[in-house]
């Protein structure tokens, strides 16, 4: 059986991955694929290549620093060994095409692979604790944020889970106290969102029409819009840590950014 060496200054997953879909080309063939992951030591790489030289084993390796590169090529090449360098090349016309030069850190991917899974997790907590739906999870949230109904609760939670942020948000109803686990969470992740009535009552009224209710529902009237926001307003008196945004003719985006600006200067003041 031939022998396939990976070795990596990092997990080896990329490469690992990269060997094993190229086998697939060749019809399963009976290889040993081992791998040597977060080599970093000349000597650690040293009894590597003179393991591969004794079993005529193909190195495939992904090291970042140029300087361990030009080390593994001249192992392989003294001791008769034959290599395949997946990213030094790359790198090289990247490097040469950005006009700039590589970082050289390992283990950026599996980095990057922790960032991606951690949005993902972050996205599966917010859709559980879309509108008050698990209150005893409002500690856990890196954000809460809390308005009455069509403040664009929704949307903009979604929007900040995706930059890896827990979102849980509370309606406002009038007449019915927010959930006591509220008070459980530190004011500095809460925020209010407000908007201007007129503006409400036209989106509510557009909403009722798409979900064939009459026009003169509650929900839509102008006078019943204006108390929900002056009851949300007293709230929001009451709890003066909250800061709250008006969220009239803004972008998902806009408001995001000022929630993110405000959490960034209350962590640098911490």
């Amino acid at each position: 059986m031939k022998s396939v060496f990976v070795l990596s200054d990092s997990t080896g997953e990329t490469a690992e991955k990269v060997v094993n879909a190229a086998l697939l080309q060749f019809g399963g063939a009976d290889c040993d694929v081992q791998i040597f992951s977060r080599v970093r030591l000349e000597s650690e790489v040293e009894k590597i290549i003179e393991r591969a030289a004794g079993l005529h084993a193909l190195v495939v390796f992904t090291v970042v620093d140029s300087a361990e590169r030009e080390l593994l090529w001249e192992l392989c090449q003294r001791l008769g060994v034959e290599a395949v360098d997946l990213i030094g090349g790359l790198m090289a016309k990247l490097s040469s095409f950005l006009d700039e030069q590589p970082q050289g850190v390992p283990g950026l991917t599996h980095a990057l692979s922790e960032e991606y899974f951690r949005r993902i997790e972050a996205v599966e907590f917010t859709v559980k604790n879309d509108d008050g739906a698990e209150p005893r999870n409002l500690p856990r949230a890196d954000l809460v944020l809390v308005g009455i109904s069509r403040t664009s609760k929704t949307p903009l939670s979604t929007f900040l889970a995706q930059k890896g942020l827990r979102v849980a948000n509370v309606p406002i109803v009038l007449g019915i106290a927010p959930p006591i686990e509220l008070e459980e969470v530190p004011p500095e992740r809460i925020f209010g969102l407000t908007i201007q009535p007129e503006v409400l009552a036209k989106i509510r009224q557009a909403r009722l029409v798409h979900l064939g209710m009459p026009p003169d529902s509650s929900y839509g009237v102008r006078d019943h819009i204006q108390r929900e926001i002056a009851y949300a307003q007293e709230i929001f008196r009451q709890h003066p840590g909250w800061p709250v945004i008006d969220v009239t003719a803004r972008a998902i985006e806009e408001t995001a950014a000022d929630i993110l600006r405000i959490t960034r200067q209350r962590a640098l003041r911490a």
